[in-house]
């Protein structure tokens, strides 16, 4: 491709009037779809079962040839290439991850580099390098097996495959649709976290809007055989449906939705006072001081969170390690403050930590400052409402 994976930057992707129709079949699958996907964003495919965005989206990387039209990465027309090296080229993550269960982790995630040619040396570190930055420890997981990982360590290894060699596309169907709600949080979590590090070019397909609101830069909305009914940015999906079955997509409780729309990063943060697992309780006691509700974190030697305490809590132990109780949930500076507000409302304390790009503490957030967005949202979305002109046949 133009730029070369070797950059790992995002590319622009364009489709002109791409279909794809199966022998044997009266209608075609996908019916001339054409869009730009721009580098460097995340565009969400979302779409009723059989509407054909998992179609549409593998024949970017040609796991699925297209009948006619033309799909160019970088400017470069992906059906002039080599299908083989173009798919070593795209990073491709799915459902239940789709590991080899014969492959150790490490051997999963250095598969696609091994191919490419990268020594033996420059694989390892790339395989520790991955593992890391998809939030497990390499010394601990390289060596085990799929079977030996939970249903979103699974996923997450399948993220770091799919980015070992670098690629400037990454291409996800439904990656996290298979594993609980709350796993499912904290891998979108980690996926908008990788974005804002990586900046490359995310082509997801899902059916659930909500998550396309939470991911996408933007959302291309599909009708039936990948008819596109809106494409656009989720403010502008969520603010004016482009009909009525675009409308039944966005659901009730548009206007919280928009919480899904800020990240946490915008907002200012605040603190709390932090001690190393290894320093003294007693000097940790007198710092959280005896102002009721004052609390305090614990942070491991990556300067991680790990333990809230209370200054009564501190003073009972010989070890901070020990005090108060464990940091269950947490915030990344990419998350939404929809996944903010749900993380304050299950804490004892009514606070969410918030992280960096590696997990370590930057401050936390707190039910006013959410509040006091949802309070400016509001006002936002009444002044625009005040000056806005109903399209004809819409209802407002």
């Amino acid at each position: 491709m133009a730029s070369g994976p070797s950059s790992g930057h995002g590319v622009e992707i364009h489709l002109d009037e791409v279909s794809k129709r199966y022998p044997g079949q009266r209608e075609s699958a996908v019916e001339s779809v054409t869009m730009t996907i721009p580098a460097g964003e995340t565009v969400v495919l979302v779409g009723p079962s059989g509407s054909g965005k998992t179609t549409t989206m593998r024949m970017i990387n040609r796991l699925i040839e297209p009948t006619s039209g033309t799909i160019t990465i970088a400017g470069q027309d992906v059906l002039g290439l080599d299908p083989d090296k173009l798919r070593r080229e795209i990073g491709y993550s799915i459902q239940q991850a789709g590991l080899f269960p014969h492959m150790t982790v490490g051997e999963n995630v250095g598969m696609v580099p091994s191919l490419v040619g990268w020594t033996k040396t420059r694989v390892a570190e790339r395989v520790d390098e991955m593992l890391d930055l998809v939030g497990l420890e390499p010394g601990q997981y390289r060596s085990r097996y799929p079977r030996q990982l939970s249903g979103g360590q699974q996923q997450r290894v399948g993220v770091a495959r799919a980015l070992a060699a670098n690629p400037p596309v990454l291409l996800m169907d439904e990656p996290f649709g298979a594993v609980d709600p709350i796993t499912r949080g904290v891998l979108q979590d980690e996926l908008m976290r990788l974005q804002a590090d990586l900046g490359k070019t995310i082509v997801f397909v899902t059916h659930d809007f909500d998550e396309a609101v939470k991911l996408g830069d933007r959302i291309a909305v599909l009708g039936d055989r990948s008819r596109i009914l809106q494409y656009d940015t989720p403010d502008a999906i969520l603010a004016n449906p482009a009909d009525d079955t675009v409308a039944g997509f966005v659901g009730a409780g548009a206007a919280l939705k928009q919480l899904t729309l800020r990240r946490v990063r915008e907002i200012e943060l605040g603190a709390v006072p932090t001690a190393s697992a290894d320093d003294s309780p007693a000097a940790f006691r007198d710092r959280i001081g005896s102002r009721r509700g004052a609390i305090g974190l614990v942070l491991d030697h990556r300067q991680r969170p790990l333990r809230w305490t209370t200054a009564r809590e501190a003073g009972a132990v010989s070890s901070l390690a020990r005090a108060g109780r464990p940091v269950e949930d947490s915030v990344s500076q990419a998350s939404t403050l929809q996944d903010a507000l749900e993380a304050i409302l299950t804490d004892d304390d009514g606070v969410a930590v918030v992280t960096g790009s590696r997990g370590e503490y930057v401050g936390v957030v707190d039910i006013d400052t959410v509040m006091n967005t949802i309070k400016s949202l509001r006002e936002e979305h009444a002044d625009e409402a005040g000056g806005r002109v109903t399209p004809a046949g819409n209802s407002a």
